[in-house]
């Protein structure tokens, strides 16, 4: 199992996985991820991105992810001579020579000028919320996996079970990263056309407020259980005496954890809790939901000031397609923060729930110390899994997850391998280089391209006003939330778009990962939650249980001295 669990001595090792520069990408797995987690993400990413970018007429091949020590480096692969990267450039007119004389190049620069007049973004964002259409063909697809009674199959349906949601995860991992390419993409069009007018991305990202119901939704449903909680005059201790309220709560709360309570709401991995597993935040979530009266209304006042400042500085001739640019990446919003929770959160919930079965079992034949330590086998183990002769054995896996725990990876390298300088735009036709600039910008503001863009406790601040509260942080946000209580501050590494099913319980947001399009900005920004994302040191220099002031117009987390107390806002 080499490149599963390394020997110590092999741990602080941080090689290069392949030819070219590779980034870290801690927004998204900021631990060592699981086997099986490596496994649907690396196959899933480089197959999503390499078929979205033939049909959008990219200039580059597929965005690769693989794994150094458990955590996620990325790589962009180039179109030309993708495993033999230059350190250097050949001189610009021999590469502008080459890019129009390629035939892949010739064939992409086709499409890209086709897909700019046809904008093809639209249909596949329409298609994904129309009835019948992607969204609730997947749902009902997750539903039947979920709705497998685990624990009345026999072993060997158990174990065909486990290895079909695997399946099914990588399927829909490839979806999530083809369905970013229409999502992202009208988003990093606006951004690059912005940055040709001199707008920068922390002017033009708030005006793409209020454009994602999907990720409001949950709090709506939430709330509109605790208002006929507050009419019945009664304050639940548990979700089981709050579910005894009324026939139609206990209703509700059902119809609500069906569709979300199988969800890996903490992180992108196997290992992470479902909501389901988590009745007690659950219950904090639905009492802390709070009234949006007015803040509809004044968002989208705060919106049309915004809009009215950054639109007349677009030139007077190009404002019909800022216009048109804008419309588009509002309408993509949606779709993005939708397809993370159905594509990516509910299938590695699903994986969990079979392999915590099949570990219960691994437990009873003495395979396993305990059921969760099936979640560190890896795809290939899983016919054997419950084989004595065949199964890793119980002191590897607990070893597995002893040093995935355990292991140090504070210091991982924010880039390996050599130099891969990327061509100018200016080398490429004018199609192609919009599409290359939409997609180095989305990488830059997603958090994905390994640079730090700030220091210290500073990070991109969502929201206009300061907020004054408790920190409560941890290394892992299930650790976080089972400390947190309503108005306290959340610090965590970084977080998933399923994290809206809890986040009304934070007063502010504090993430030492992720940039403008992170999920953390953008979950903060649509439920009104003052939130500083990128904070480099937020981990290391903010006590846990300090009082701390998050103010999001400066960018910056300010740690208050004990004397000052913690007076909440």
């Amino acid at each position: 199992m080499r490149g599963v669990a390394p020997d110590p001595a092999d741990i602080l090792r941080w090689e290069a996985p392949g030819p070219g520069a590779w980034a870290l990408d801690r927004s998204h797995v900021n631990r060592p991820a699981t086997p099986i987690n490596q496994h649907v993400q690396s196959i899933g990413t480089a197959r999503g991105m390499r078929r979205v970018f033939a049909e959008l007429g990219a200039p580059v091949e597929a965005l690769d992810f693989r794994f150094v020590n458990g955590l996620v480096y990325s790589r962009v692969r180039p179109l030309i001579r993708p495993d033999n990267p230059g350190a250097t450039l050949p001189p610009l007119p021999l590469l502008r020579l080459a890019v129009r004389l390629h035939p892949a190049m010739r064939q992409r620069r086709r499409t890209a000028e086709r897909m700019f007049d046809e904008r093809p973004w639209r249909a596949v964002v329409a298609e994904w919320h129309a009835p019948g259409g992607r969204r609730e063909r997947l749902e009902a697809t997750n539903l039947a996996l979920q709705d497998v009674p685990l624990a009345e199959l026999d072993d060997a349906a158990l174990v065909a079970h486990a290895l079909r949601t695997v399946e099914h995860a990588v399927e829909q991992f490839d979806l999530h990263m083809w369905l970013h390419g229409y999502d992202l993409g009208p988003i990093g069009m606006l951004l690059f056309s912005a940055q040709r007018w001199g707008i920068t991305p922390a002017e033009v990202v708030p005006l793409l407020e209020g454009a994602s119901p999907s990720t409001s939704s949950a709090e709506r449903t939430l709330r509109r259980i605790r208002e006929a909680v507050d009419a019945a005059g009664v304050t639940p201790a548990t979700l089981e005496q709050l579910r005894g309220v009324s026939p139609e709560v206990d209703a509700d709360v059902s119809a609500f954890l069906r569709l979300r309570g199988r969800l890996v709401f903490s992180r992108y991995d196997i290992d992470g809790l479902t909501l389901a597993e988590a009745p007690e935040v659950v219950l904090a979530t639905i009492l802390a939901a709070r009234d949006d009266a007015g803040r509809a209304a004044a968002a989208a006042e705060a919106l049309a000031v915004r809009t009215a400042s950054v639109r007349p500085r677009v030139p007077a001739a190009e404002r019909d397609d800022f216009d048109r640019a804008l419309t588009e990446a509002r309408a993509a919003m949606d779709l993005r923060d939708d397809n993370g929770p159905n594509t990516v959160e509910w299938p590695l919930g699903l994986i969990r729930l079979a392999l915590l079965e099949l570990g219960r079992r691994m437990v009873a034949g003495g395979l396993a110390e305990q059921a969760e330590h099936a979640l560190e086998l890896a795809p290939g183990e899983l016919p054997g899994a419950l084989d004595p002769r065949r199964s890793p054995g119980a002191a590897e896996l607990a070893g597995r997850q002893r040093w995935r725990r355990t292991v140090d990876v504070d210091g991982a390298p924010r880039v390996l391998g050599g130099p891969e300088p990327a061509p100018p735009l200016t080398v490429l036709p004018d199609a192609l280089a919009r599409i290359a600039g939409m997609i180095q910008m989305v990488i830059a503001e997603a958090g994905l391209d390994g640079e730090v863009r700030s220091s210290g406790l500073r990070g991109f601040g969502v929201g206009s006003t300061t907020y004054r509260g408790t920190a409560r942080l941890a290394d892992s946000p299930e650790a976080a939330l089972s400390i947190l209580e309503p108005g306290d501050v959340l610090v965590v590494p970084c977080t998933t778009p399923a994290f809206n099913l809890v986040l009304s319980l934070a007063g502010a947001v504090v993430t030492a990962e992720g940039g403008s399009l992170s999920h953390a900005a953008v979950l903060a920004r649509e439920l009104g939650i003052p939130a500083v994302v990128g904070v480099p040191r937020a981990l290391h220099d903010i006590p846990d249980g300090a009082t701390v002031e998050v103010d999001p117009v400066a960018g910056e987390v300010r740690v208050v001295p004990a004397a000052a107390g913690a007076v909440p806002q």
